[in-house]
C-alpha cells in the first residue's frame, strides 16, 4: 500500500502532462497558421528559407489538415490489382 500512492501519482502526472502538452501544441499550430512571421521563423530554425509561394502553400496545407484524424484514405491510395 505504501508504494501504490507514488505510482498512482506518477501515472496521473504523466497523463496530465501529456494532455497539457497536446493542448499547448495544438494551440501553437493554430496560432502559427494564422501568423506567417511565426511560420517563417520556425522554417528558418529547421534550416529552410521559404519564399512567398512556398509560404502560401505551407499555410494552405496547415489549414487543410484535420488534427487528430490521421491521413484520409481514398483518391487512389492503397489500390490493389492494378
Amino acid at each position: 500500500m505504501d508504494i501504490a500512492i507514488p505510482i498512482i501519482t506518477l501515472v496521473v502526472g504523466l497523463l496530465g502532462g501529456f494532455f497539457i502538452g497536446v493542448y499547448y501544441l495544438r494551440r501553437q499550430m493554430t496560432t502559427m497558421q494564422n501568423d506567417p512571421e511565426m511560420l517563417q521563423k520556425v522554417a528558418k530554425q529547421m534550416g529552410y528559407n521559404l519564399n512567398g509561394k512556398q509560404m502560401q502553400r505551407a499555410q494552405q496545407m496547415m489549414k487543410n489538415q484535420n488534427p487528430g484524424r490521421g491521413p484520409v484514405q481514398g483518391k487512389g491510395q492503397n489500390r490493389k490489382g492494378k
